[in-house]
């Protein structure tokens, strides 16, 4: 029920907050709202807040937000606690546009999860995010009083996702737009890892796959949600059984049947994708993310180097934090990721000394690249500090390879004989991703990026390999990429590789620590990881079932981290077939669609890593 009532809240009142009939919104703005014609007929609800003191000699910016979750409070005589990205630029003062996107809540037209982009439109029926997008921003310039003509959006996760979206519309008023934690293609952010489906989002599914009848600002898919008897997250999905079970839940969700009938990278999730779109990009861009998102890392990174490569003349810039899911968005004093202290009030700096002066810079002053921000305000989780780059990855960077030695050992040297180590993965018997069973039947993950990873890496089905205590600073800051050489008894199977810090005997705990159960001293904090379906070692889109017992290559990347392991510390890969329930479990047997695997292709298999593979990272000098 924790869940249940933690859902409701968060998506009937997503990005507008909580209501408030005292606060600063309602004292300072007047509000109303609007249906905006679509160029297809189809009429958005919109929520337009405009500072009291607005006027013909003192007009102001719009930002806007476009959001699946519901703009709530409705009525305008309602309002939220808050405002716009941020309590500081809120009273700083900018018209607040809120606007409930096509398909949901009190907006007309059918919902699409991450609606396809059409490049080349022939007629007013063909619409898309970026043609919503468009008819808005012009409807806004021509209809909302005192206005000076700049629009900037943004928006976290989803709301992010429709900004990324929104940079597509290219309308000359949208100056400024930060995509924050968003997503930028299903198959490889978000529901999926590489194509491996992440479980942990099974409780949501009724939110994204039930259309709703009329305008609405109730919920409408309650009737759906799953309400377990337990609140043991892994003991529910390992009874759930196999993800053909899952019709007696979601027979009658879309969203799910989509899933189900598109295990493989087929149109159907190519034509979702945004970063081959961005061929075009006129307003300047500030990427936004979290180190430890557990939902969108992969979405912030790679549309920013998309743009980069693809736009170098663009105002195109990237901010990462040390935060999980969009909790920039919040400061909680003492920032904590897990168990990891970071420092205090890093979200107000970055509310204060970068979000806010890029919105100013577009959208109040006069919007040249002389933004005084950086190209790259990158987060060190290890030094525990803000780094600025002219680019990235950083030039500075050079590639080391780190060596998955027989012995247990990591190295940056070749071996110089043949080896290989071992581990029975039994889907029966799946590695836990986490030990903390009070956070497995949320509606996502979230602390698992940093956590304590002593659980599984002392279980016989996950290798280890350290380096030696490191005698200096050793700084990885860029890409990742895994190159394993593998062979397995079964004919499929996954392999998840996970980067760690291992903290010396000797590290204090800190003070704000909320699990008091755990131990600082030699704690394993995980710093990136990643999944990869060796069913998808060579191609995304044609699946192909390994040869039993046989060596073979299985190349994926992680993500981007910016990390120094300290002196006294020292680098930690594991690898394991299965953390579950955050991905689902891999047959080992070959199947055509393993979301339609029966329990009699789940089998036990001995994986076998070869001494020859190794993480290839960027270290910085």
């Amino acid at each position: 029920m924790k869940y249940f009532k933690f859902i409701i809240i968060l998506l009937s009142a997503s990005s507008a907050f909580a209501q408030s009939d005292t606060g600063y919104p309602k004292t300072n703005y007047i509000k109303k709202e609007v249906y905006i014609p679509m160029r297809d007929g189809t009429k958005l609800f919109t929520a337009i807040y405009t500072p009291k003191d607005a006027s013909k000699d003192k007009k102001y910016p719009m930002m806007m937000q476009r959001t699946c979750y519901s703009v709530a409070p409705y009525g305008e005589n309602q309002f939220p606690a808050r405002l716009g990205p941020s309590e500081l630029m809120m009273k700083e003062g900018y018209i607040v546009v809120m606007q409930d996107v096509r398909g949901r809540w009190k907006s007309e037209g059918t919902w699409t999860n991450m609606t396809p982009v059409i490049d080349n439109k022939k007629s007013k029926k063909d619409v898309d995010e970026g043609s919503d997008t468009y008819d808005t921003i012009d409807w806004l310039v021509k209809n909302v009083a005192n206005n000076n003509g700049k629009i900037g959006q943004w928006g976290i996760s989803y709301p992010g996702f429709y900004t990324a979206a929104g940079i597509l519309s290219n309308h000359p008023a949208l100056k400024a737009s930060s995509p924050q934690a968003p997503i930028s293609d299903f198959f490889f952010d978000d529901f999926h890892h590489n194509g491996s489906f992440l479980q942990s989002y099974f409780m949501t599914f009724p939110v994204f796959g039930v259309q709703k009848t009329d305008t609405t600002s109730k919920a409408w898919y309650n009737n759906q949600m799953i309400l377990p008897k337990t609140k043991d997250g892994y003991q529910f999905a390992l009874d759930l059984g196999p993800l053909s079970n899952a019709d007696k839940y979601y027979k009658n969700n879309f969203f799910w049947q989509e899933t189900v009938n598109h295990p493989n990278y087929d149109e159907f999730w190519q034509k979702r994708g945004l970063l081959k779109h961005y061929n075009t990009v006129k307003p300047a861009v500030m990427v936004v993310g979290g180190w430890y998102d557990a939902e969108d890392l992969s979405g912030p990174l790679n549309i920013y180097k998309t743009i980069e490569k693809k736009n170098p003349n663009a105002y195109n810039t990237i901010v990462m934090g040390p935060f999980g899911h969009g909790r920039w968005s919040r400061e909680t004093g003492h920032t904590m990721h897990s168990n990891v202290y970071f420092g205090d009030s890093i979200a107000t700096f970055y509310q204060k000394e970068i979000e806010a002066k890029f919105f100013n810079h577009f959208l109040k002053g006069n919007g040249d690249k002389n933004s005084g921000l950086p190209e790259a305000y990158m987060f060190d989780t290890g030094k525990k500090q803000w780094e600025t780059f002219s680019k990235w990855p950083t030039e500075k960077a050079s590639k080391q390879k780190l060596y998955l030695g027989a012995d247990g050992k990591l190295s940056m040297t070749a071996p110089s004989a043949p080896g290989s180590a071992n581990y029975i993965s039994d889907p029966l018997k799946p590695v836990p991703y986490t030990e903390d069973l009070t956070t497995t039947l949320g509606f996502t993950p979230h602390n698992y990026m940093s956590e304590d990873q002593r659980f599984a890496g002392r279980r016989p089905d996950v290798l280890v390999y350290q380096t030696d205590v490191l005698d200096n600073d050793i700084t990885l800051g860029g890409e990742i990429m895994s190159h394993l050489k593998i062979a397995t008894t079964g004919t499929d199977a996954d392999f998840i590789i996970k980067l760690i810090d291992v903290y010396p005997a000797d590290e204090p705990n800190n003070p704000y620590m909320p699990n008091k159960n755990i131990t600082l001293s030699n704690y394993w904090q995980m710093v990136r990881s990643e999944v990869m379906p060796a069913r998808f070692r060579n191609s995304f889109e044609k699946p192909e079932a390994l040869v039993a017992n046989q060596k073979t290559a299985v190349n994926f990347q992680l993500q981007d981290v910016l990390h120094t392991f300290k002196k006294g510390h020292r680098i930690m890969i594991q690898v394991q077939s299965t953390a579950f329930p955050l991905f689902a479990r891999n047959p080992q047997k070959f199947v055509e669609n393993p979301y339609k695997a029966t329990e009699a292709d789940y089998i036990k298999a001995t994986q076998t890593v070869f001494n020859d593979s190794f993480i290839e990272v960027d270290v910085i000098k």
